[in-house]
């Protein structure tokens, strides 16, 4: 049974009225639909003036030429063409925010028609090229004798260890869990990615002489330095930690989960019953996703509580309709200050809130208002307010500057202060998305191969911003 079309849920069977949600968010193309879509695109750009949607793509995959090739039934060169710029060209197809970058940036919408749906062609190219997996594999460049340790085998690091393989460079990866994938695998909603293709990516990945070692976690300061002492670079692609701890009196009732926890039960398939109510607290797009699962498990109420404005909400604006469009309510102005319940939780204490000056953030404030609490009836309740930065392990790196739990780096190169080490992805900015993940692990393999070339010196600078989840 796929996660993303239960036949039955612990209620029952899925009514004929429901059927709709357990839908992928963006099938695949037959054929000839993706012909004609693609027939639809002006290949526009050029050598001075690049295609918006190309200049969109943080990955910078050239997205009118192999939309271009897809119109000429060419789906080897398309592919082709979508790899060489992005090595898990497949995952993001299916993942990658389209509506914010590529298609949100595409000309036509500046004539008043819908963008091309250039994620859907993108799963369509490398779909085909994944069933011919060698068709578009490309040969790495002479070894150098150079060896880079990649820790971690999430997006960045896995991208990052394939563009140094093409490069010539040795490259090992050490990985804490027994699978690679990192969030990708975990943490996105089965709705969103049923029919995963990270593991054919993967295998081309390591077909470029990638070395992988699985169960195995960099966890002491003598690790680390044992791997110091064998290799020339590392590369830090560790992601971000376990949920932000945020107590509440009642948090450890049963039927209270963290956001990863519970994305990760229901692909493991051991998640059983989440009630008719649930709640999600957090106001970002991982808080959007449990929501919207919540839905396809068969709860009958899915509320979000956030302690700010629809305004001030940091998940993406298509997200927020696609989850008010599936039934999601929405709680504004809302702050949960504890849970009830005995044996189980039975409920959310919350307090209302109003917006006063600017934090940090840059963000109004929220207040709280003395005498407005409420407690709001749950079966389940979803806790999806950011995650905890690995600064244990960061401090373990000698002359490493980290600020605000994120390491310090030359954003044009992906270097931190101690030269040797390299960064990207989410221990960067602190939680984005899979595509900015592989554009970051480009740029620090091109940086640490600078680097091993003794290219030019290159000096530390303002750490990358990152992407508000609470």
């Amino acid at each position: 049974m796929s996660l993303a079309h239960p036949e039955i849920l612990s209620h029952g069977l899925v009514p004929p009225q429901a059927q709709r949600l357990f839908a992928e968010l963006k099938p695949p193309l037959a054929d000839d639909q993706a012909l004609l879509e693609a027939d639809r695109c002006l290949v526009c750009g050029g050598p001075t003036a690049p295609a918006p949607c190309a200049e969109a793509c943080p990955a910078m995959v050239d997205v009118p030429h192999f939309i271009d090739a897809v119109a000429h039934g060419d789906w080897e060169g398309a592919a082709d063409l979508i790899f060489r710029s992005n090595l898990l060209g497949a995952t993001c197809a299916r993942v990658c925010p389209t509506e914010e970058l590529c298609e949100a940036a595409c000309v036509l919408t500046k004539q008043g028609r819908r963008p091309i749906e250039i994620g859907r062609l993108q799963r369509y190219a490398t779909d085909l090229a994944l069933r011919n997996p060698w068709s578009t594999f490309r040969t790495p460049a002479p070894p150098t004798g150079k060896r880079v340790i990649v820790i971690g085998a999430g997006p960045a690091g896995l991208v990052c260890a394939g563009e140094l393989a093409l490069l010539g460079h040795h490259v090992t990866i050490y990985e804490a869990r027994p699978e690679t994938g990192g969030l990708v695998r975990h943490a996105i909603a089965p709705y969103r990615l049923d029919q995963e293709p990270l593991g054919d990516e993967v295998r081309r990945i390591l077909a470029l002489g990638v070395e992988l070692y699985l169960g195995k976690p960099v966890d002491s300061p003598a690790a680390l330095r044992r791997l110091e002492a064998a290799s020339d670079a590392i590369f830090l692609g560790i992601g971000m930690g376990k949920d932000l701890a945020q107590p509440y009196p009642g948090d450890t009732l049963p039927g209270v989960w963290n956001s990863l926890d519970f994305i990760e039960a229901i692909k493991l398939r051991h998640l059983t019953d989440i009630g008719r109510r649930v709640a999600v607290i957090g106001g970002g797009n991982t808080a959007i996703d449990v929501a919207r699962e919540a839905v396809r498990l068969g709860a009958e109420e899915v509320r979000l509580l956030y302690r700010r404005t629809e305004a001030e909400m940091p998940a993406f604006r298509f997200e927020v309709e696609g989850a008010r469009a599936d039934g999601v309510q929405f709680e504004w102005l809302t702050n949960p200050v504890g849970f009830t319940g005995e044996q189980h939780v039975t409920g959310v204490l919350c307090q209302r809130m109003c917006l006063g000056e600017p934090d940090a953030s840059g963000r109004a404030r929220p207040v709280p208002q003395p005498g407005s609490e409420f407690v709001l009836p749950a079966d389940t309740v979803i806790r999806a307010i950011g995650q905890e930065p690995r600064l244990e392990f960061l401090q373990w790196i000698e002359g490493l500057e980290v600020r605000q739990g994120r390491p310090v780096v030359n954003p044009a190169t992906g270097q931190t202060t101690n030269p040797r080490y390299f960064g990207g992805g989410d221990v960067l900015n602190g939680g984005g998305t899979v595509v900015a993940a592989v554009g970051a692990a480009k740029i620090a393999a091109l940086g640490i191969d600078a680097f091993l070339r003794d290219a030019d010196a290159v000096v530390p600078g303002e750490p990358v911003g990152s992407q508000e989840v609470s």
